[in-house]
C-alpha cells in the first residue's frame, strides 16, 4: 500500500513539472488504481530477450548501448513483467508527458487540426489538402486513389476511408522518369509522419519556379506521396488513443488504448511474413500490438500498398535472398514512422546483411546527415529489434527498390513546437535528397556533393553578358558524425548541364575547371564561364554534378541562371 501511495504522489509531482532528478527518487511499484498506462524502463539481456519484449509489449524506444527498452504498460502488464523477474523502473516524467498529451486532445476546442495539436491535419483535412493541391496545380499534381481501408471495404463505403495520395511531376516534360514514393502514418499514433509527407508535397509544388532543386525534381522525377496509409486507425489516434494498428475487428474483441483489435500493417506485408530468423518478430495473438494478421497481406490497406508499388516500380531483384539488385536500378521508397530518431534500412527479418547492404547504408547515412539521426540495419543487433512482414522489406526484397524507414522525433504525439522547430525542416531536406537519388540510389549516394554554387554577377543578366559559375565539390560532408562514417575520395571532375540532368537523352554536359589548376583534394573549388549569348531569355536551370576518383558521380544540385532584363516584380511569372 505504501508503494502505491508513493506512486500516486510522484505522479502528481510529475504533473506539476517537478524536476526529473527529484522524480527519479520515487519508489518502484505499479499504480492502483491504474491510469490508462505508464511509461517504464525495462532492461533486456540480449537481442533475443529484446525480441520477446517487442512482440509482447508496447516498446516505444530501445537503447542498445544500455540495453534498456522504454515501454508503455498497463497495471496487468507491469505485474506480468515483475512476475518474469524483470526490473521495472517507472519513468514519471515521461508518464506525465504522455498523460498531458492525451489530456490536451480531450480538452482542446480548436476548429482545425487534431485537437490539442493544431499543426497536424486530420484524415479529412489531409485528403482535402491533397485535392486542393491538385486543383491549384493541375500540371504538376495528380490526385490518386490507391485503395480502401478495412472499414471502408467492410461497410461498402458507408464508413472508413479511401487511401489517397498525389503524383507530383511536370506533365509537360516527357519521361521516363525515376520514381520516389513517400508513405506516412502506417502506424496510426505517429502524428509527425502524415504531416511531414503533406508538407513535403506542398513545399515542392509551391517552390516550383522559385527553388531550383524543387524545379528540376518536378521536371525530371516522379514523386508519389501517400500521407495517410492507415486512415481508420489514425482516426482513433486523433481521439487520443495510442492506436497503432488498423481497425480489423474480426479476430479480437478487446478495445483498449493501443492493444485490442486490428492488424499491424507493418507486420502484414507478404514478403517474409512470419519468416523472421528470430522467434519473436511479430505476433500470432490477434489482440497483440504486433499482430501480423491471419495470412500475408490479409488487410486491404496492405494489398493496396503492395499493388501500387508493383505498378510504379519494375521488379529488379531475383528470387533468392542473396540476389543483389543491379547497381543501375532506379527507385526509392521511404516510409515515415516515429519515434526513436533513426534511419533504418533492410533487412528487418534477419541479422544478415542485405545483398545491397553497403549501398543501402550509404544512402541511409546521407539521409542522417540532414536529420542528425544514426543509420542502421533494422534487424541487426545494436539497432532496434527484428521485424518481419514490413513495408520496406517488401519494397526491397520483392522489387529491389531502395527502401528506408525514417523514425522521426521523440514522441508519438509530438508537440507542435518540437515538430516545427526540430523535425520538419531536417526531414524535408532528407526527403529532397531521396528524390535526387531516385535515378540510381545504389550508385549516386557514393559520389561527392555540391556544397555550394554561385553565379557572378548574380540575378538577371542580359543575353551575351559573361557569367561565371563557381562551385564547391565536397566528398567529406558525410565522412564523420553520429549518422555514420563514409569514405572520402578526391574530387576528379565537375560538370554542369542546362535545363535537364545529364542522364536525359541529348543533354550536353560541360566541364568546370579546378580553381587551383588541378583537382587533388576531397574538397575542391571549380569554375566555368557560362556562354549566355545563345540562351533563350528567361529562367534557366544549371544542374551541377561532381565525380570522385573512383569514377562515381554524385546527385545533381541546381541553381537558376536568369537571362534577360526582367524586373524582379515579375519574377513569379517566369515559369518554365
Amino acid at each position: 500500500m505504501l508503494k502505491r501511495l508513493a506512486w500516486l504522489l510522484c505522479l502528481v509531482c510529475a504533473l506539476l513539472a517537478v524536476t526529473s532528478n527529484e522524480l527519479q527518487a520515487m519508489e518502484e511499484g505499479p499504480p492502483d488504481p491504474a491510469p490508462r498506462g505508464v511509461v517504464v524502463r525495462v532492461s533486456f539481456a540480449d537481442a533475443q530477450d529484446l525480441q520477446q519484449l517487442a512482440v509482447r509489449y508496447d516498446v516505444w524506444q530501445v537503447d542498445p548501448q544500455t540495453r534498456q527498452a522504454t515501454l508503455w504498460v498497463t497495471l496487468a502488464q507491469w505485474q506480468r513483467l515483475v512476475a518474469e523477474s524483470r526490473r521495472v523502473v517507472l519513468d514519471p516524467l515521461a508518464t506525465a508527458q504522455a498523460a498531458a498529451s492525451q489530456t490536451a486532445i480531450q480538452t482542446a476546442s480548436q476548429t482545425a487540426g487534431i485537437p490539442g495539436y493544431s499543426c497536424y491535419r486530420t484524415v479529412e483535412e489531409s485528403h482535402a489538402s491533397l485535392r486542393a493541391l491538385a486543383e491549384l496545380f493541375p500540371m504538376l499534381v495528380r490526385e490518386i486513389k490507391i485503395g480502401e481501408s478495412w472499414q471502408y471495404v467492410r461497410s461498402t463505403g458507408q464508413q472508413g476511408y479511401e487511401l489517397r495520395g498525389v503524383v507530383l511531376t511536370n506533365r509537360a516534360r516527357p519521361g521516363p522518369k525515376p520514381v520516389f514514393l513517400l508513405i506516412g502514418a502506417i502506424h496510426a499514433r505517429e502524428y509527425t509522419t502524415a504531416e511531414t509527407a503533406l508538407r513535403f508535397a506542398e513545399r515542392l509544388v509551391h517552390s516550383y519556379g522559385v527553388d531550383a532543386d524543387a524545379t528540376w525534381l518536378l521536371d525530371h522525377v516522379e514523386i508519389h506521396v501517400i500521407p495517410q496509409a492507415n486512415p481508420d486507425g489514425r482516426k482513433r489516434a486523433e481521439a487520443g488513443l495510442w492506436w497503432r494498428k488498423n481497425v480489423n475487428r474480426d479476430a479480437c474483441g478487446v478495445d483498449s488504448d493501443s492493444y485490442g483489435f486490428g492488424v499491424d500493417l507493418n507486420r502484414n506485408s507478404s514478403f517474409k511474413w512470419n519468416q523472421c530468423t528470430s522467434d519473436f518478430c511479430s505476433s500470432s495473438d490477434p489482440c497483440a500490438l504486433t499482430y501480423r494478421g491471419p495470412f500475408p497481406a490479409s488487410e486491404p490497406e496492405t494489398q493496396a500498398l503492395e499493388s501500387y508499388l508493383r505498378t510504379i516500380f519494375p521488379d529488379r531483384r531475383g528470387a533468392g535472398d542473396n540476389d543483389p539488385v543491379p547497381a543501375d536500378a532506379s527507385g526509392v521508397m521511404v516510409t515515415l514512422h516515429s519515434y526513436s530518431p533513426l534511419i533504418l534500412y533492410p533487412w528487418g527479418w534477419t541479422e544478415a546483411a542485405a545483398p545491397n547492404g553497403d549501398a543501402l547504408r550509404t544512402l541511409a547515412r546521407k539521409f542522417g546527415y540532414y536529420t542528425g539521426y544514426p543509420a542502421c540495419q533494422s534487424g541487426a543487433d545494436g539497432c532496434i529489434y527484428m521485424t518481419d512482414g514490413t513495408t520496406d522489406d517488401f519494397a526491397y526484397g520483392e522489387l529491389g527498390v531502395a527502401a528506408f524507414t525514417f523514425e522521426l522525433g521523440w514522441r508519438f504525439f509530438e508537440s507542435c513546437s518540437t515538430f516545427e522547430s526540430l523535425i520538419v525542416a531536417p526531414a524535408l531536406a532528407s526527403l529532397t535528397y531521396a528524390a535526387k537519388a531516385a535515378l540510381r540510389p545504389y550508385e549516386l549516394p557514393s559520389g561527392p556533393e555540391i556544397a555550394s554554387a554561385t553565379l557572378e554577377p548574380p540575378g538577371w543578366v542580359a543575353a551575351g553578358e559573361p557569367v561565371t559559375l563557381t562551385v564547391t565539390a565536397d566528398d567529406t560532408r558525410f565522412a564523420s558524425g553520429g549518422y555514420g562514417d563514409e569514405p572520402a575520395q578526391p574530387i576528379q571532375a565537375v560538370r554542369y548541364s542546362i535545363d535537364a540532368p545529364s542522364w536525359v537523352s541529348g543533354t550536353l554536359t560541360l566541364p568546370l575547371a579546378p580553381l587551383a589548376g588541378v583537382f587533388t583534394g576531397t574538397v575542391a573549388l571549380a569554375t566555368a564561364a557560362i556562354p549566355t549569348q545563345g540562351l533563350t531569355p528567361g529562367t534557366r536551370l544549371l544542374l551541377i554534378e561532381a565525380q570522385d576518383a573512383g569514377g562515381t558521380w554524385g546527385v545533381p544540385t541546381a541553381i537558376f541562371l536568369q537571362i534577360g532584363k526582367i524586373p524582379p516584380l515579375y519574377l513569379p511569372l517566369v515559369q518554365r
